[in-house]
């Protein structure tokens, strides 16, 4: 795996991670009763983005390194995996 495919999986690995944690412990201002004049309901109160932040990367550093193990170290790939779909090319 060169340096530019890690790059480019652990980006794509991240981003998915930051919309999974993203809702995690948010709670709206209609949740608190503090609703600020010209928002929403649904609002968050304190995103705390930094946090989420962090934490992203450190589950996405964690994945990225299963990724990382299972294909450098064991060669797996997705050739690997099972024909789920049969193939009707062949007569």
């Amino acid at each position: 795996m060169t340096l530019l495919t890690g790059l480019a999986v652990y980006f794509i690995i991240w981003w998915i991670t930051l919309f999974a944690i993203l809702p995690i412990g948010v709670r709206t201002q209609a949740d608190e009763g503090d609703i600020t004049l010209g928002t929403t309901e649904s609002a968050p109160l304190q995103a705390r983005l930094g946090r989420k932040l962090l934490l992203t990367s450190l589950v996405a550093s964690v994945i990225f390194a299963v990724y990382f193990i299972a294909t450098v170290y064991f060669g797996l790939s997705v050739d690997s995996l099972p024909r789920i779909v049969p193939d009707f090319s062949k007569e």
